[in-house]
């Protein structure tokens, strides 16, 4: 599982195409020698809400807590639902209009930036820790300039698939999104490498912006080996750190506990896909591989987005539920019923939050992209030979003619499961490490 490295590598020798680390992180209560920290979590997605950012953010939070640190999460507050303020959660100020996907958005920057300064200063923080590359977060690289503090970054997603296939007219829309991050963070003096992963314009916008915010960093944090590979190809030199999410402990402490998948001659095979309903998660793909499939597997999809309608349609007449969006509860749950979870985004995601929430809860993945297989457990899933729905559909009608592979992945993530912990030590360490390089006065 090479996500859980957290060794302090420059992103070029992170890791080299198929390889796996076979380490596992000792656990979400282990700390190191660095002593306590105050630390400010600044992030655009507002925290209540499901999301892989917003899960991930949660879960650093509580496990640094339960290692001894002092934590402030900055991000957007939704003012119609929330009605008492959260210790530990700084509500920034949101746009009184604009809100896509119906989140909360953090406007204006001078405002959150006022905000941001006002806070910080008062709860004497330490280290800025961002986690997405909008407002909140570029407001929260120029304040902790001002004050003089240290900023790393946890580069999350690829921006750069996202706007391409999600954005209204990427050509125009990302021009307008370059610029409005250049005013806050400069480009100017930043370039990026020629790869296959640049090689639209829309592409070279995106990575150049990520670029620039990884410049405007002190240390950037990756949750996977292969986009920080992609990172150093494209040319980003800051001091990069692979450092693996992790799920909070109200998921490694399940009541009903994680139990050993078994699927028996008459069962259906019950196949779950989780996640944002957009294009670039490939949720149609899902679908009709469940529909190819055939008699004996039973798909369950869970969640909500712009691609709706387009999944509807397609499940029309499959053996298929749409369950929309639910509680991260609802999700475990869904879990404990199904023999396997399936990924069918290529090329996006770097390390999805619910494969982790999988791994703690013994469920089998099979996943489409092979770049997906550091996540997984030795033995803990399946790769599809071909990344479309026909590819994924081989592997299900595997499943469900030798119903024993099943019960053996199980098997190996139950017995891995302590990997998806928070790896509170490798954080701790990215954190000594730009005090250290900022004089070391805390």
């Amino acid at each position: 599982m090479g996500s859980q490295l957290g060794d302090d590598v420059p992103a070029e020798e992170a890791a080299r195409p198929g390889d796996k680390c076979r380490r596992r992180h000792p656990g979400i209560l282990r700390t190191g020698r660095f002593g306590s920290v105050r630390v400010a979590l600044v992030t655009d997605y507002y925290l209540p809400t499901l999301g892989g950012v917003q899960t991930a953010v949660g879960a650093l939070r509580e496990g640094l807590e339960r290692g001894g640190h002092e934590v402030t999460v900055c991000c957007p507050r939704d003012r119609d639902r929330d009605h008492e303020p959260e210790p530990g959660v700084v509500g920034l100020p949101v746009s009184p209009v604009f809100r896509p996907d119906g989140y909360p958005f953090a406007w204006s920057p001078r405002r959150v930036r006022r905000v941001l300064r006002e806070e910080l200063a008062a709860r004497r923080v330490e280290v800025v820790h961002t986690h997405s590359e909008m407002f909140a977060a570029l407001s929260g690289v120029r304040v902790a300039r001002e004050l003089g503090l240290p900023v790393v970054h946890t580069m999350h997603g690829r921006i750069d698939v996202y706007t391409d296939k999600v954005l209204p007219v990427p050509a125009l829309s990302t021009a307008l999104l370059a610029w409005l991050h250049h005013r806050q963070v400069p480009h100017s003096d930043v370039r990026v490498a020629a790869t296959p992963w640049t090689q639209s314009r829309v592409a070279r916008r995106m990575w150049r912006l990520m670029a620039a915010q990884a410049k405007a960093s002190d240390h950037v944090v990756v949750p996977s080996a292969h986009f920080a590979a992609k990172l150093a190809r494209v040319g980003v030199r800051t001091p990069t750190t692979v450092v693996s999410n992790g799920v909070a402990v109200g998921v490694m402490e399940q009541e009903d506990g994680p139990t050993l998948r078994t699927l028996g001659p008459q069962d259906e095979l019950r196949a779950l896909w989780v996640g944002r309903l957009s294009p670039e998660k490939r949720p149609e793909v899902f679908v009709d591989a469940v529909r190819r499939t055939g008699h004996g597997v039973l798909g369950t999809v869970l969640g909500d987005g712009v691609s709706r309608r387009d999944v509807a349609r397609a499940a029309a007449g499959a053996p298929v539920r749409l369950e929309g969006s639910v509680p991260q509860s609802q999700v475990l749950a869904r879990m404990r019923e199904s023999h396997v979870l399936v990924s069918s985004s290529v090329d996006f995601d770097n390390q999805p939050m619910v494969i982790l929430e999988a791994v703690a809860s013994g469920l089998p993945v099979l996943h489409a992209d092979p770049d997906l297989a550091e996540v997984v457990p030795d033995g803990g899933g399946f790769a599809a030979d071909t990344p479309d729905a026909a590819g994924l559909a081989a592997v299900l009608g595997r499943l469900r003619r030798e119903p024993d592979l099943v019960r053996r992945a199980s098997a190996a993530m139950l017995a891995a499961r302590g990997a998806a912990a928070v790896p509170v030590a490798a954080m701790e360490q990215v954190y000594r490490g730009v005090v250290a390089a900022h004089g070391g006065q805390r």
